[in-house]
């Protein structure tokens, strides 16, 4: 039976995870003989109190020429922009994201025999959107730039997307603790199979964290007059996943 598990734990060690080999380089480590090769993967997480916030906040604006339409997306968009500033989001975290300008066509209507008119499509107008990305700092003042920005003529508003400005004290918490997770699994696998874990052949990295936005619907934050816009950060969680691969001995 011992002998059945060595070879069920060879087996599956040798196979590398994809993300793991990405991170490798140079040649395979050199075991013994007599050696067997372990290989597990862990994850350790790391929890914290977000401090910045990123969203994006524009207009959207429409005109008979594209020259009027350009001209009033401009003139609210430099309106929302000074409402950023006042609300104290400094310039670096103001960056534009999107700016584009396309034509607007009228609808056609169906003949009364069901088929549709043969002409071409008529432009009756053009539509111009504008988009910022925007880093918020000051998280207890974010429901009140977001109100801001509706009352300045902000139209379109996506987020947030809670992260941490410096996360490298979390993730090294995070990466700590997969390494542990690692090496306990290894030495339970090592006390099954009668062996004793000698050394740590290599070590791969991957992980992070992904924020979810919260979206936001404009039009209910403008048409609710009981004061800012309600937003709980909550935690957001980084995630450390390693691939260590352990030498196994007698």
């Amino acid at each position: 039976m011992k002998s059945a598990f060595l070879a069920a734990i060879a087996l599956t060690a040798v196979t590398v995870p994809a993300v793991a080999s990405a991170h490798e380089a140079g040649p395979a480590p050199v075991m013994a003989s007599a050696s067997t090769l372990l290989t597990i993967s862990a994850e350790g997480r790391s929890a914290r109190k977000p401090d910045l916030a990123l969203f994006t906040a524009g207009v959207t604006s429409t005109g008979k020429t594209a020259g009027e339409a350009l001209a009033a997306n401009s003139a609210d968009m430099n309106r929302v922009i000074a409402a950023l500033k006042r609300a104290g989001i400094a310039d670096k975290d103001i960056q534009t994201s999107n700016l584009s300008l396309n034509p607007v066509y009228a609808q056609q209507h169906p003949r009364t025999d069901g088929t549709m008119e043969p002409e071409q499509p008529l432009i009756v107008g053009y539509q111009v959107s504008n988009t910022v990305s925007v880093r918020q700092r000051k998280l207890g003042e974010f429901g009140q730039v977001i109100d801001t920005l509706v009352s300045a003529g902000a139209n379109q508003i996506n987020g947030p997307s809670f992260q941490i400005d410096g996360a490298d004290e979390a993730l090294d918490e995070a990466r700590s603790e997969a390494v542990a997770k690692a090496r306990a699994r290894a030495n339970l696998y090592a006390h099954a199979a009668g062996l004793k874990v000698m050394r740590i052949l290599s070590i791969s990295e991957a992980g992070g964290y992904a924020p979810q936005p919260q979206m936001m619907n404009t039009r209910a934050m403008a048409a609710d007059a009981g004061g800012a816009a309600p937003v709980a950060a909550g935690e957001v969680s980084l995630v450390a996943a390693v691939t260590v691969q352990f030498e196994l001995a007698p």
